[in-house]
C-alpha cells in the first residue's frame, strides 16, 4: 500500500491522498493507526509538523520519487 488508510484491511478501507495535521490527530485518536503498524509513522509526522515542519509524505520506498512529485503516497499538511 502506498497510502495511509482508514479502516485498513476492512471492506470499506479508504486510502488517503492528503490530510491535515488536525485530521491526522483525529484519526489517530479514533484508533485508525495501531502502534504495531502506522502508529509510529503518524506520531513522527505529527511531531515533525508540530515542531515547524511544512508537510510530510508517507509512502512505500518504491513510490518515493512519485510521492515527492505529488502523485503517490499520503501528504500530511499543517
Amino acid at each position: 500500500m502506498d497510502n495511509i488508510c482508514l479502516r485498513f484491511k476492512q471492506p470499506d478501507q479508504t486510502a488517503l491522498a492528503e490530510i491535515t495535521l488536525a485530521q491526522a490527530r483525529q484519526y489517530q485518536a479514533e484508533g485508525h493507526f495501531p502502534a504495531g503498524s502506522m502508529g509510529p509513522k503518524i506520531e513522527a509526522a505529527i511531531a515533525f509538523l508540530e515542531s515547524g515542519g511544512r508537510d510530510v509524505v508517507i509512502t512505500s520506498l518504491e513510490k518515493a520519487k512519485p510521492a515527492l512529485q505529488g502523485s503517490a503516497g499520503t501528504r500530511i499538511i499543517r
